[in-house]
């Protein structure tokens, strides 16, 4: 008695293991809930739950309708996992696939048990099969290989998961398969399957789950440092990014402030409706001229900044900005006069602070603006000595 109650603890491992994790899902659902990958991942994890009790319990007590049932349980779970991966990344296999996918795998059952009763073509359908649908899932989520380190990691982890299916059945179950359902219990094929779903899956389950976690606190971070109106970095968010560019930039960087000129007029004349679509416009205009590794922000009612990480890049950014504000259309009456801004631009010295850097191209801003408006000042000396044009 003692023995079965050891031998049904270790079995109820793995499914409590599952279980954790989706409530890790479903808890990282809940915080953000824009994030529907989440609660497939979760799903995936009951399915797998559901699939193991089945055949811990011997739920219904048929052996052949035990056999389908829970298949249909773990290759959902599978086709599950699957789906929220890709979603995670904007793709999908597609709900014809995935429904093709699972009536394949239950009509092979069925019929590896009904028609031609082959426990070996069973064990080889679930494992290969799930193996490939996994490493079909690897090879549309390559990009992750290249991305942050949880993602990566999580990549790796992955695809060694889904290729482990194949060496494992071969070398742990062969050709031949233990006779008897005792047998097969004390089979080395089902050790290594236990051993495998307890390192490699939860190893999976973690990564998977720290990846969620993250994209969940990246999305907080982007909610607290993203200007909701124009869509650029606020002021928090800009000055963030600023020091981390610092830290690991080894080039000059350039400042460059620019603000909306006679905004006040436009939101005196027209109402501020009006002004906020022309600083959304705005904020559109300079994320489309920006390179991907500028970086744009507002910073105040009408005034923007953005850096650049090498100074040669300044001159032909603020010309080619200043043309697309010129061929851009504001949502303003025909009456209006045209949009126009002003630019500050200041490279950065060797050891100068954000202040003292953001303090020249300021006052780049306002010659520019003293200047006559439209047009660019460049700060070239620490004393803030400024030359327009």
């Amino acid at each position: 008695m003692e023995e079965r109650t050891t031998s049904l603890a270790l079995l109820l491992i793995g499914p409590g293991t599952l279980l954790v994790f989706g409530i890790g899902f479903l808890w990282a659902w809940s915080i953000e809930r824009r994030r529907h990958y989440l609660l497939v991942l979760t799903l995936a994890c009951m399915l797998f739950v559901f699939g193991a009790l089945t055949q811990i319990f011997y739920l219904p007590a048929d052996t052949g309708l035990n056999a389908i049932i829970s298949n249909l349980f773990y290759t959902s779970a599978v086709i599950a996992a699957s789906e929220g991966l890709l979603m995670r990344s904007g793709k999908s296999m597609g709900v014809l696939a995935d429904l093709t996918a699972l009536a394949i795998f239950s009509v092979l059952i069925w019929y590896f048990f009904y028609i031609d009763r082959n426990l070996l073509a069973r064990v080889y359908i679930q494992n290969f099969g799930f193996g490939l649908i996994l490493l079909a899932t690897s090879m549309r989520l390559t990009h992750l290989a290249q991305a942050r380190t949880v993602d990566r990691l999580l990549f790796w982890i992955l695809l060694a998961f889904a290729i482990h299916f194949f060496p494992r059945t071969l070398f742990t179950l062969g050709t031949a398969a233990p006779v008897g359902a005792k047998a097969f219990g004390q089979s080395i094929f089902w050790h290594a399957l236990q051993l495998s779903l307890a390192v490699l899956g939860s190893g999976l389950a973690l990564a998977i789950l720290a990846a969620a976690v993250t994209d969940v606190i990246d999305g907080l971070r982007l909610e607290r440092d993203v200007d909701p109106l124009t869509g650029v970095l606020n002021r928090r968010g800009f000055e963030d990014a600023y020091d981390r560019v610092i830290r690991r930039s080894d080039f000059p960087i350039v400042l460059i402030l620019c603000d909306i000129d006679h905004f006040k007029r436009v939101n005196d004349t027209f109402g501020h409706s009006a002004g906020d679509d022309v600083l959304r416009t705005f904020g559109a205009i300079l994320q489309r001229t920006a390179g991907k590794r500028d970086i744009v922000g507002r910073i105040g009612g009408e005034e923007f900044a953005i850096v650049i990480p090498e100074a040669d890049e300044a001159p032909e950014f603020t010309s080619r900005l200043r043309r697309a504000i010129d061929a851009a259309s504001f949502p303003l009456p025909d009456i209006a006069p045209a949009v126009t801004a002003s630019f500050g631009v200041a490279v950065r010295e060797d050891g100068e602070g954000r202040e003292e850097l953001f303090k020249r191209a300021d006052a780049a801003l306002y010659a520019a603006k003293n200047a006559g408006r439209n047009r660019v000042a460049f700060s070239f000396d620490e004393s803030s000595g400024v030359d327009c044009c």
